[in-house]
């Protein structure tokens, strides 16, 4: 037990509303950071010129940001408890945010990168937090199904994102190469530097926010929770050692980077595929597909939450995936405004692969979930990966040929999925 957690439990419900609340609204401020970075790497591509291979690195440097701080915040919250990780995770949310400032005075594409890691670095803290707190506020036997339901704010938030960078980041003014070529040096300097400032306000409020919300929680009193609470553990200790024992986390970790590639690379290269593969498709139109798919995949997570009152987490997971893979492969095989559609459709069978993945990972680990669920956390650099990776395939053949990368994806998830079933 840590200070920070001290409150005996209670079976009163009054006692934890306004926590839970906080730790859902938690689920909201992600999605928002994670789902600017849509926009971002579209602003950037007109701001520094860029080609799909370097505007990916937006995902890139986001996600190694996760890679490298997740098992940080994993024994930061053995060592004080979940509410101080909270805290540290908004104050470096906010922090990175701040950075965007200065980065866009520099306009440097490097000093952005460096902000995104900064922002990245702190919601490691807290998806690392967050996600497990959600699964001991309970039964373990509904622990998947509640991850769901918290999940589904998550993507409340991407589409505030997505709105957010619509509205105040896209200028809508889009100048093909030939023209910037044909532009004075001081011209063309002027509009990649409008270009590059468009992002300052935004972030900055964002940054205000976030910092009043970590006070917030910094002086709201928390319950005492414990991870081994109710739960038959399959593991001796709490370290990293004794979760990478657990064979069902190994494949979830893995499970993790492919779901995190395909979701980040699908949303990533929406509004380039919509452009690419629809002629005459203006930015902000094809930022519109991007907010319908954050809408099904909302949609997604309540219906997943309902349907596994009659189907088992795992194999509606095997289900969502093989719709998944058909739905890409279709948009791969007919680029275009179809192919389009298949890939907003594809968002709404995404929406319970994270949660799910998530809690079938940490069932059973008992005192070794906060440990555990930093090796998922880790798992995150998918999107840095396998966001990279189709930036270089869509650079060498067609955009559409890069959602390929995707459909892989998808089919281990499959794989992980019909193990798991079979185990149970």
């Amino acid at each position: 037990m840590t200070a920070l957690e001290s409150e005996p439990r209670s079976t009163s419900a009054a006692r934890y509303w306004v926590p839970l609340i906080l730790v859902v609204s938690l689920f909201f401020m992600w999605g928002v950071a994670n789902n600017l970075n849509d926009i971002l790497i579209r602003q950037f591509q007109k701001a520094f010129v860029l080609t799909d291979l370097q505007s990916g690195l937006v995902q890139s440097a986001f996600y190694l940001g996760y890679f490298f701080l997740a098992i940080p915040a994993g024994l930061f919250m053995r060592r004080f408890g979940y509410k101080a990780a909270v805290v540290v995770g908004l104050m470096g949310y906010a922090g990175g945010a701040f950075l965007f400032y200065p980065a866009a005075e520099a306009h440097s594409y490097l000093f952005f990168l460096g902000a995104l890691f900064v922002i990245a670095s702190g919601l490691a803290f807290l998806e690392a937090s967050a996600n497990p707190l959600i699964t001991v506020l309970g039964p373990p036997e509904t622990s998947e199904r509640r991850l769901n339901l918290a999940q589904a704010f998550n993507p409340l938030g991407s589409i505030a994102g997505v709105l957010i960078g619509r509205q105040f980041i896209l200028s809508g003014v889009e100048h093909s190469p030939e023209t910037l070529a044909a532009m004075t040096p001081a011209a063309r300097d002027a509009y990649l530097a409008a270009e590059s400032a468009a992002v300052q306000g935004p972030y900055l409020v964002i940054g205000l926010i976030v910092v009043a919300w970590a006070l917030l929680i910094l002086f709201t009193r928390f319950p005492a929770l414990r991870d081994d609470v109710d739960e038959p553990s399959s593991v001796s200790g709490g370290g990293l050692g004794a979760a990478l024992s657990h064979r069902p986390l190994r494949m979830a970790v893995i499970a993790q980077f492919f779901y995190v590639g395909a979701q980040v690379g699908v949303w990533s290269y929406l509004i380039r595929y919509a452009i690419g593969t629809v002629p005459g498709t203006p930015e902000r139109v094809a930022a519109d597909f991007l907010t319908i798919s954050l809408v099904a995949f909302m949609g997604g997570r309540f219906v997943g939450a309902f349907l596994m009152r009659f189907l088992s987490p795992a194999r509606l997971l095997a289900l969502f995936g093989l719709i998944n893979v058909v739905l890409t492969v279709f948009a791969v095989l007919q680029p275009g405004m179809t192919g389009l559609y298949a890939l907003v459709a594809s968002s709404f069978f995404m929406s319970v692969m994270y949660p799910t993945i998530f809690a079938l990972g940490i069932r059973g680990l008992g005192e070794a979930r906060k440990s555990g669920s930093s090796l998922l956390v880790m798992a995150i650099i998918g999107g840095a990966v396998l966001t990279a990776a189709m930036g270089a395939l869509s650079d060498a053949t067609s955009i559409a040929t890069a959602y390929l990368v995707p459909v892989a994806c998808y089919a281990f998830i499959i794989y992980f999925a019909l193990r798991v079933q079979r185990k149970a």
